[in-house]
């Protein structure tokens, strides 16, 4: 029943947005002002889809019964990933691993490299891992992606259960998911991240009761259950089989660039005057081999076989002009040895006439010199990736955020995700607003890198579902630029007067109550009474940071501006009430609550519109309510946990009777 009255909700919302939104682009636009009223309604139009992003998503919600009986004989690494977390809290979560009751290796992931780290899991008897020797200072590490990399290839269990430091798991979390990995096809494993530190009024948002539950579930019933950094566990196999697949494609790249870059350099060389017909021929050659190459991968060659045809066919051209040249070079020697033959100076030391060193010096020696640049580039056709320090990448490294990528990619193969909705592990969030921001900075950037990257609308292999339910999770990102419009436009009627509909007639609220009311109920409907207004908040709130991440992220990928990659602080950050965090959200709450009090004012002495202004002021209440959330996340000084336990009940673990 609830997949059934979320779909009728769905519908009638998008019914009544359609119809909304239609109206407002067809009737309702004052042209007068249109660099508001533009900007308001494409605002509005982005909010539709993304409303009709989250109903598809919903649509086919998989409410999963549980995992049959898990393979006794599969073997398990665990992977705890560190870089310069608490050492305490790396063992506390390393000792609890090793209670987990399915056999399995545990090994603790320190990219920090620490010797007292590697003498506590000697210790304690985990395994320890640290980059290896191939990872040097002069070559990409890729964060905790290139952590993950390095780990693979120094581990053999046939799945992997990755969780971050602070995520401390049930001793059962192997008996209830390996079971999905019985379906050969399924490759990811996902569970909540739940967080034991956060208060019941989670001033922070930390909890995302919406995405891990409704979202990551309807997600699941389009086969695009994602990975989501921890508390998974994925098959090596699909890995690896990433990895290859990603290996094969980085070389095609490479080739494909070298050889571009070998016909250029043959249209430079071209440019010369002075070339004879030899060095003409021999550019002949170069280039013919390039063009053949360029269609034998295009035919889908094997690589290795094409590199070695074109090195042999270049390297057979270089060898006919030094040929050439050592025979000029012979014919030289044996003129300078006439010439002292013929001239022999007042002491009786041979001399070679002047006229004879200017006629030599003018000849162009070495017709080597027009094939230097095209022998530099073709060094470069080679299956070895010099530019990394391990060939085989399973985990994506072009995001700061690795999980989605790879999900993405895995999919893209014909892999299957499953996403087990109980709680199995209990993590630590964020306790101050800064480091709040630090990680969502982090997400919100590598979900943008991998959008302009790999735009799932058009990668290979995925179905429509699944490139839409990526999609989704990348549009949501958009919102920070119509938060800004959202903000701007009461603002601006309060203070200016200007409107950016024709009028605030009938027809604008039969269109819009509608639309809002069904658009809330939606969200009812589909989160079963989970709370989801603190998200709502934050979606607004937050816009600056969803603006400096889609910015950041495209000037990184665009221009190669380099984004960094911080670690999200496990401890409350030391300071007081930082608001400086937060100075562009004062500014708007401050210009919103003045533009109510002139709004008010104008109402109330007749030079203002009665019903413009009432509707616009209750805009701005509700701009200010969701701002209000920020300034509790300023004061908030940590979590101080009740007498009672922190952890879930046996209910909200397993909200689904999984």
């Amino acid at each position: 029943m609830t997949r059934f009255w979320t779909r009728v909700v769905v519908v009638l919302t998008v019914i009544t947005g359609v119809n909304y939104i239609a109206w407002r682009w067809m009737a309702s636009l004052n042209w007068e002002a249109w660099w508001i009223a533009l900007p308001l309604v494409i605002a509005e139009t982005y909010s539709l889809i993304d409303v009709m992003l989250f109903g598809m998503t919903v649509w086919n919600l998989k409410i999963r019964e549980g995992a049959p009986e898990p393979p006794a004989d599969a073997t398990v690494d665990v992977f705890i990933t560190t870089y310069n977390e608490d050492l305490d809290m790396v063992l506390t979560t390393a000792l609890a691993a090793q209670r987990i009751r399915h056999p399995h290796g545990t090994w603790i992931l320190d990219d920090g490299a620490r010797p007292e780290m590697k003498a506590l899991a000697e210790q304690h008897g985990l395994g320890y891992v640290t980059r290896s020797e191939d990872w040097t200072k002069d070559l990409p590490r890729h964060a905790k992606a290139g952590n993950l990399n390095n780990a693979l290839m120094q581990t053999d269990g046939e799945f992997l259960l990755i969780l971050d430091a602070d995520q401390i798991p049930e001793p059962d979390i192997l008996e209830k998911t390996l079971g999905y990995f019985n379906n050969s096809k399924v490759a990811l494993v996902q569970t909540p991240q739940y967080f034991s530190n956060v208060p019941a009024d989670d001033p922070l948002g930390s909890q995302a009761p919406l995405f891990y539950g409704p979202i990551q579930q309807g997600k699941d019933g389009w086969n695009a259950a994602f990975f989501c950094g921890s508390n998974a566990i994925l098959r090596r196999e699909a890995l690896m089989q990433l990895g290859l697949v990603g290996y094969v494609k980085e070389t095609e790249k490479s080739i494909r660039r070298a050889l571009a870059a070998s016909r250029q350099a043959i249209r430079q060389a071209r440019k010369s005057t002075d070339m004879d017909s030899l060095v003409v021929q021999v550019l002949d050659e170069v280039e013919a081999a390039t063009v053949e190459a360029q269609q034998e991968l295009d035919s889908g060659m094997a690589l290795s076989e094409i590199t070695y045809r074109v090195r042999r066919r270049v390297d057979t051209a270089v060898q006919t002009l030094v040929q050439a040249d050592v025979e000029a070079l012979q014919s030289d020697l044996e003129e300078i040895a006439a010439m002292e033959l013929a001239h022999v100076g007042e002491a009786g030391v041979p001399v070679v006439a002047d006229d004879a060193v200017q006629r030599m010096s003018a000849r162009d020696w070495s017709p080597l010199g027009a094939l230097e640049s095209v022998q530099a580039v073709l060094d470069a056709l080679s299956v070895e990736r010099n530019d990394e320090a391990q060939p085989i990448m399973p985990l994506a490294t072009i995001s700061v955020t690795e999980d989605m990528a790879t999900a993405m990619r895995m999919h893209a193969m014909g892999w299957q995700s499953v996403y087990h909705h109980e709680i199995l592990a209990y993590g630590l969030a964020p306790e101050d607003l800064k480091t709040m921001l630090t990680q969502r900075l982090r997400w919100a950037q590598g979900t943008i890198q991998v959008l302009l990257r790999e735009n799932p609308l058009v990668q290979k292999g995925l179905k429509i579902g699944q490139r839409l339910m990526y999609f989704a999770t990348m549009w949501t990102y958009l919102s920070g630029f119509a938060a800004v419009i959202y903000f701007a436009a009461p603002i601006i009627y309060l203070l200016l007067g200007i409107l950016p509909v024709t009028s605030l007639s009938w027809d604008f609220f039969i269109r819009f109550i509608p639309f809002m009311v069904v658009n809330q109920l939606l969200f009812a409907v589909a989160g079963r009474g989970i709370p989801t207004w603190r998200g709502q908040q934050y979606s607004l709130a937050l816009f600056p940071t969803w603006i400096k991440a889609c910015t950041t992220a495209a000037r990184n990928v665009w221009f190669g501006r380099p984004l960094g990659f911080a670690v999200t602080p496990k401890a409350r950050q030391s300071g007081g009430p930082s608001w400086s965090l937060i100075q562009p959200q004062i500014v708007v709450s401050i210009l919103l609550a003045v533009a109510a009090v002139v709004g008010i004012v104008r109402l109330a002495t007749g030079l203002a519109e009665p019903l413009g202004t009432l509707v616009n002021v209750a805009w701005v209440i509700f701009d200010l309510v969701v701002m209000s959330i920020l300034v509790r996340a300023v004061l908030y000084k940590g979590f101080e946990p009740p007498a009672e336990s922190a952890e879930p009940t046996q209910s909200e673990r397993n909200p689904d009777g999984v």
